[in-house]
């Protein structure tokens, strides 16, 4: 599910160009690069199964055929976000688990980052809330209510002389606070679905800066609040800059963790600008193809027989993108992706 509905992107799924090569579906990529890695296909065949995807309407998805282009609009993505339509499709995931795979173990691969909230929201019930933490490997913490959101765009168009937003965009206005790939997280915390002591986000590039903190304005109060609140509550919060220059701190922020499950959630921009390209979202430098592993490794050892992995997803990951020959040389979201799962799951 793809219902990004900012201008560039609507203008890619409107080009031939973008739609005609490579894979659809992220899960294909992902999995292209996992039958073909001698190390996967030697783990026992009834080890682990690929049940496909959940249907997604055309419109909806990375790569729109022609007779679905009279339906890609800003308007059309917006109507669907803000009638809560990544909340249905992330309850279909859900359902999906709960009826296809529990109590086995599964693993998601996604573009939309609120797909997550509907998987994990029904894991927590099976395994009990106060049982599973979360953690999440992002670029943005994914925690910002859109009337937040929208009130913090405002000011900046009313006192940043460069701001490149429209003071006349009608959807910077009256726009209901929906579940989605900004806010699931919010809708988490806030819903109860999730303790905020059992909350990790690592990675993160839009902690808003201190100087940002001491601004008055009552809307970017309410924006930095929306960050702010998660650690305040309890919630661990580590930034990219700390994952470059303190990543010892990882290790001691997980070992903090004490649920006997874990949901683990990778949005793929971690690695936007740097180790790869074919993410949705390339607004923040993200880190390089070491360090992403290197993360992934400090996460693998959390497990233990007291600490199992629940499930997983790798989000984000933008079809149209991945895996192109960029001017350095062949994308590689998907093969980091599945080495990823590789670290994983295949050496638990």
């Amino acid at each position: 599910m793809d219902c990004d509905e900012k201008y560039d992107a609507i203008q890619e799924k409107l080009q031939p160009l973008w739609t005609a090569q490579g894979f659809d579906d992220p899960l294909d990529g992902v999995m292209d690069r996992l039958d073909s890695d001698p190390a996967c296909s030697s783990v026992h065949p009834e080890a682990w199964e690929n049940l496909g995807s959940l249907p997604v309407p055309g419109w909806l998805g990375p790569k729109p055929g022609p007779t679905d282009r009279s339906k890609i609009s800003t308007e059309n993505f917006i109507s669907f976000i803000d009638s809560d339509g990544c909340r249905k499709m992330a309850d279909e995931a859900g359902r999906f688990v709960s009826e296809k795979i529990l109590p086995d173990i599964p693993l998601m691969i996604g573009i939309d980052h609120s797909l997550t909230g509907g998987i994990y929201s029904v894991l927590a019930r099976h395994y009990g809330r106060e049982n599973l933490s979360l953690i999440i490997i992002d670029s943005h913490t994914d925690a910002v209510p859109m009337s937040a959101l929208a009130g913090a765009i405002q000011y900046d168009v009313e006192t940043n002389p460069s701001s490149f937003h429209d003071a006349d965009d009608p959807f910077l206005y009256n726009r209901p606070d929906s579940y989605n790939a900004s806010s699931f997280v919010h809708s988490l915390v806030n819903e109860g679905e999730v303790d905020f002591k059992n909350l990790y986000i690592i990675g993160v590039s839009d902690y808003p800066e201190k100087k940002s903190l001491r601004i008055k304005d009552k809307r970017i109060k309410k924006y930095t609040d929306a960050y702010t609140g998660l650690r305040r509550k309890g919630a661990k919060i580590i930034t990219k800059k700390e994952c470059k220059l303190s990543p010892q701190k990882i290790k001691g922020v997980l070992k903090k963790v004490s649920t006997p499950y874990v949901y683990l959630s990778i949005d793929m921009d971690i690695g936007a600008n740097n180790a790869l390209e074919g993410v949705r979202f390339r607004n923040w430098t993200g880190l390089d193809e070491g360090k992403i592993y290197k993360l992934a490794d400090s996460i693998k050892e959390i497990f233990s027989n007291s600490v199992q992995l629940a499930g997983m997803d790798i989000c984000e990951i933008d079809p149209r993108r991945a895996g192109e020959m960029q001017a350095s040389g062949r994308d590689q979201t998907y093969e980091i992706a599945a080495n990823l799962v590789k670290k994983i799951v295949f050496t638990q």
